[in-house]
């Protein structure tokens, strides 16, 4: 009976307590609950930036497009 004692002393000092399961668990969730948040922040902000660049996009192609000739006066250009 003084042997199993010992025995069992033993195997609960190696053992996590359920406490420490609980308090690494809440750890892990709130670290990865930060990064779940971070995340959708970026999502969201890249949405809005897609957004803007697409109102660019649209009113740039709304817009007359004119050219300058620029090989005018080129040593090349007008044989």
């Amino acid at each position: 009976m003084h042997i199993s004692y010992h025995i069992f002393s033993l195997l609960s000092f190696a053992l996590i307590d359920q406490s420490d399961i609980v308090t690494m668990l809440i750890i892990v969730v709130v670290f990865f609950s930060i990064l779940l948040l971070l995340g959708i922040r970026k999502s969201y902000k890249l949405k809005k930036e897609n957004e803007r660049l697409d109102k660019i996009s649209e009113e740039m192609a709304k817009q007359k497009e004119e050219y300058k000739d620029f090989t005018e006066g080129h040593m090349y250009g007008n044989n």
